[in-house]
Parts: C-alpha cells; sequence; structure tokens
C-alpha cells in the first residue's frame, strides 16, 4: 500500500510542477510603482528640453509593463503634464516649481516614455512629447480679463522685451545682458492693454559700462563660466504707463556632462550677435509657447510604435476598452448596502486640475 502511495504521488509530480504561476496583477496609474516610473520619466523630459519651462506631472494616463526576462521589464507610460514657472535653465528643482494657474492660460504636455527596469533600475529609452496651450475660449469663459497668451513674435511683444532688457543694461552696474530666448507672453486687453513678458538671459564678458561703447563686442560667457538669468516684465500700453522689469541671475551651474547648456541640440540661442534686440530662435516664430515636440519626437516612444508589441499583443486601448466592459458587467452583480466599487486602475487621479 506505502509503494502504491508513493507512485501515484510520484506520478502527480510532474503535473502540479507543471502548473504555471499566476502572473502578476498589472500596474494601477496611482500605485507606487507607476508614480516612481513617472518622477524619472518627467526628470528625463525636463532635463532634455532646449526650450521654455519645466514641467510637472498632472497625471499618469496608462502605464503598460512587458516582462522583458528575470528582472527586466519594458515600461510604456502616458502622462498629462503641466507647464511650470522654472525656465528650464532655472536650478530651481522641481518639486519648488509652481504650476502655472489655469486663468494665468495654461500649458498641457502629453507624453509617451518607454523605460526599461532593470535589476531594480529605471531608465528613459525614449520620449515623445506634444504641449499646448488651453484655448483662449476657455479662459475667457471663466475669467474675462484675465491675459492671454500672445504669439511669441508679436510686435507689442518683441518691442517689450527689446525696451525691458534695455532699461535693465541702462541702469545696472553688473554684467550687460543679452536675451535667450523669449519663454512667455500675455496680453491684457481689459481693463487696461498690458503687455506681460518672461524672457532667459545670459550674462557677457562686458560689465553694462563697457556694453555702451560697443555692445556687438560683448561676448556670451563660456560654460565654465556661464551665468544664466530670467527676467519679467509689463508695459500698459492704453493708456501708456511705466516699464516695469525685474531680471534675477541664477549663477553659475555646472553643466550636464552630456549636454552643456550652450550646445545643446536645437538650441539656437545666439551668440556674437546683438540679443539685447529682442530677436529670438526660429523655432517659435508664430507660436504662443515653446512645443515639447522639439526636444522629444521619437516615435518608439509610443507602445504602438514598439517593437517590443508584436500583433497578437492587446494594445493598451483594447485592454482599457476589456477593463471597461468588465467593470460594466460587474455592476450588475448585486452588492451589500454601501458597497463601493474599486476604482479603475486607470487613468490616475488628476494633481492639479484638468484642461
Amino acid at each position: 500500500m506505502k509503494a502504491l502511495v508513493a507512485l501515484i504521488l510520484l506520478v502527480q509530480l510532474p503535473i502540479l510542477k507543471a502548473v504555471p504561476a499566476a502572473p502578476p496583477a498589472p500596474l494601477g496609474c496611482d500605485d507606487p510603482e507607476s508614480e516612481a516610473a513617472a518622477e524619472v520619466a518627467v526628470s528625463y523630459i525636463n532635463g532634455h528640453s532646449h526650450h521654455g519651462y519645466k514641467f510637472a506631472l498632472n497625471r499618469i494616463e496608462n502605464i503598460r509593463v512587458l516582462p522583458q526576462g528575470p528582472n527586466n521589464d519594458i515600461i510604456f507610460l502616458e502622462l498629462d503634464l503641466l507647464e511650470t514657472k522654472c525656465h528650464i535653465l532655472s536650478p530651481t528643482p522641481l518639486a519648488n516649481c509652481t504650476v502655472r494657474s489655469f486663468t494665468e492660460h495654461a500649458v498641457e504636455g502629453d507624453c509617451d516614455v518607454k523605460l526599461q527596469k532593470l535589476d531594480g533600475k529605471l531608465s528613459v529609452l525614449a520620449s515623445k512629447c506634444h504641449s499646448h496651450a488651453d484655448s483662449s475660449e476657455d479662459i475667457i469663459r471663466l475669467c474675462p480679463d484675465c491675459p492671454l497668451l500672445a504669439r511669441l513674435n508679436n510686435t507689442e511683444v518683441l518691442t517689450t522685451v527689446t525696451a525691458a532688457l534695455s532699461a535693465h543694461n541702462s541702469k545696472t552696474t553688473d554684467a550687460y545682458l543679452r536675451l535667450l530666448e523669449i519663454g512667455r507672453a500675455n496680453i491684457q486687453y481689459h481693463p487696461v492693454r498690458t503687455v506681460f513678458v518672461e524672457f532667459a538671459v545670459a550674462a557677457t564678458n562686458c560689465s553694462a559700462a563697457e556694453a555702451k561703447d560697443n555692445a556687438e563686442a560683448c561676448q556670451l560667457l563660456p560654460d565654465d563660466q556661464s551665468n544664466f538669468g530670467f527676467c519679467t516684465a509689463s508695459k500698459a500700453i492704453h493708456p501708456s504707463r511705466d516699464l516695469i522689469v525685474d531680471c534675477q541671475l541664477y549663477g553659475h551651474q555646472v553643466p550636464t556632462p552630456d549636454i552643456p547648456f550652450l550646445s545643446r541640440p536645437g538650441v539656437t540661442y545666439s551668440q556674437g550677435q546683438d540679443t539685447s534686440a529682442g530677436l529670438l530662435p526660429s523655432v517659435v516664430q508664430g507660436f504662443t509657447n515653446h512645443n515639447l515636440r522639439l526636444s522629444h519626437n521619437n516615435p518608439v516612444a509610443s507602445e504602438s510604435s514598439s517593437s517590443e508589441f508584436p500583433t497578437s499583443i492587446l494594445s493598451a486601448k483594447s485592454v482599457v476598452k476589456r477593463a471597461v466592459a468588465e467593470v460594466a458587467q460587474h455592476d450588475k452583480v448585486p452588492h451589500p448596502v454601501g458597497f463601493v466599487p474599486p476604482p479603475p486602475p486607470c487613468p490616475g487621479k488628476i494633481r492639479h486640475f484638468k484642461i
């Protein structure tokens, strides 16, 4: 009898071993692992942007994980971002950067990011983004008198930037500043027509006094001495009022080894020209905001374009549709009084506001 029992157990053993382990539950958009991946992605996006402002996470729209082997996963993220008030050259940590409010005519970023998690370490493989401003109609509906974004090459904008930088250089006893780029411009139409501008600047090798004799000879400082800054200015046009300008220099920063400040691909900061005259990088002519697409346009960042996903695997949208259908079917099942159904795994929570 004992021999028979032992034989039965031996026969069943391979069958038991052959049962595959249950796959791990899919990540939700608000799970800690998802938020950790999003933090790495946003840091990469800001670190590799060439113009405009830093962006902060507003919402994780979707996450997909494709196992590649032991301790090796490919992760696809879909992120909603919002523009902050920190220029990309600002040393202020993102956590301390204020997200622009809805009534300041917010700018939203939509990004697809492909990451790898290898032995617990996350790294970004590719990013693809697009950023756009909210519609003027939405702003006017909520705040009829709020300033609206203006084109960066608007004549009144260029005039205000030129006057503001000239006013600062004429009064300062420090370094002569040159314009790097106009970051943002708003025009308020009522009750007083007013132009508001923000622009990035850099110190030159001349003092403001020296520049009065020959400003064209003043050159931007080399990377090992560079000193960037940021200016804000406003000018009432009708009725005309005094120009208000404020410029702050950040102090020298050590450039990222692989992306020095003035040699980033795509950067068109003018060197050796009189940028105090309000010259603009050609990439923003006619636009109201610097588009993240100019710095992040790698198609393999999108799950639908990735070679990791064969056509037989369901797309993220298919998974979402299936999840919605399952929830709808689940709702037909009777539940006890007070039952609260669990939230769907994606999209995640909105951290600021939805455009």
